[in-house]
């Protein structure tokens, strides 16, 4: 079979050991004969599945002790409502920055428990770019500050954290969690879904300060009450046990592969060489101001929109697939995921170039 490479915005593409690695123990996990989707989840063999996810999560991005780390269902969405039901802590606002598709949707998600102040938006600019933080308004009586890390539709990045004001921060990196290097202790909470570097969707990772515990809204469910979860080994409710197990195969390859700071260095060039075949050419343009390029998610249009469809028709063709745009802006988009090697990058650039060769 012809290799394909899968630039899925999400869910995407997993490393081929991990893929081989599962496929070995589907039918039997080690000399159990049980598969992990068969396992309960309350046994001696998942529970040492999960404890090792959560040790190679922790030394991976160098979690701290007073840090508890939750491996849950529902995604990212669902921690856009369990942030502020956690965070809110008897405040009645929190501080968002909206830069993007995703972060509006956090705030739409937040505005039903509480008042949300924006401190910043990059909508005026039709999020291509993010404002600078000294232009930002943030509210010193918040319960926290939210950012999302990277837009995977319109392709803008934090290349690093912001400054708080004190306030605890919180993290979206759904797109780029273990992407980069990060000083968790910078943060109050970093979640994420699994599904662009961590495998398998509908299932997030959480990792929130012990201090911040305890102190939900009236009412909030326990599944998504992070106290009540972390009391509960992340197990209030069955857990989505065979994203769990993926998401520890993908941590024990990126451990593999040298750990964070050797995947980011893969990133930087992968991204470096996308975005350089695309400023070259007049025939294919990025919209993003390049301080602030995601080294995840690269969308990028054609100067004759109405080349689009061929392009995607011959990429297809040529093994390279998924490059649609988000349906809400259109064009095309890379994603380039810690998973996507660097001959993926390549090939794909080399596409573009014959393909303007033909076809400028």
């Amino acid at each position: 079979m012809a290799t394909i490479y899968n630039f899925s915005a999400g869910p995407a593409v997993l490393p081929a050991p991990v893929l081989e690695r599962a496929r070995e123990d589907l039918r039997g996990w080690r000399s159990t004969g049980v598969s992990v989707m068969e396992m309960s989840h309350r046994g001696e063999d998942f529970i040492s599945i999960a404890e090792k996810a959560e040790a190679d999560l922790r030394a991976l991005l160098g979690v701290p002790d007073d840090y508890k780390v939750l491996f849950l269902a529902g995604g990212a969405s669902a921690q856009f409502a369990a942030a502020p039901m956690n965070l809110l802590r008897g405040r009645t606002r929190a501080s968002y920055v909206s830069t993007g598709y995703w972060s509006e949707k956090a705030i739409a998600e937040a505005r039903l428990f509480g008042q949300v102040q924006v401190a910043a938006s990059g909508k005026d600019s039709k999020f291509t770019t993010i404002p600078p933080r000294a232009l930002w308004d943030v509210d010193r009586d918040a319960a926290y500050l939210h950012y999302t890390a990277n837009e995977t539709i319109g392709g803008v990045e934090f290349q690093d954290a912001p400054e708080a004001d004190g306030l605890p921060l919180v993290a979206d990196m759904s797109s780029n969690i273990l992407s980069r290097p990060v000083d968790v202790r910078r943060f109050g909470l970093i979640y994420a879904s699994a599904q662009k570097n961590l495998g398998l969707a509908g299932f997030a990772v959480v990792i929130v300060r012990a201090d911040l515990l305890g102190q939900t809204l009236p009412d909030t469910p326990s599944t998504v009450d992070y106290k009540r979860q972390v009391e509960n080994g992340s197990m209030v409710n069955t857990p989505p046990t065979y994203s769990w197990y993926v998401a520890g195969l993908i941590l024990e390859w990126l451990r593999e592969q040298g750990g964070v700071k050797a995947i980011e260095a893969r990133n930087i060039r992968k991204a470096a060489h996308l975005y350089a075949a695309i400023d070259a050419s007049p025939f294919y343009s990025n919209p993003v101001e390049p301080a602030v390029r995601s080294r995840m998610n690269v969308p990028f249009h054609l100067a004759d929109a109405s080349l689009e469809a061929l392009f995607l028709t011959e990429a297809k063709e040529a093994g390279l697939v998924y490059l649609e745009g988000h349906r809400s802006v259109g064009g095309l988009r890379a994603s380039i995921y810690n998973a996507m090697p660097e001959e993926g990058v390549e090939t794909l650039i080399s596409f573009m170039h014959e393909f303007e060769r033909k076809r400028g």
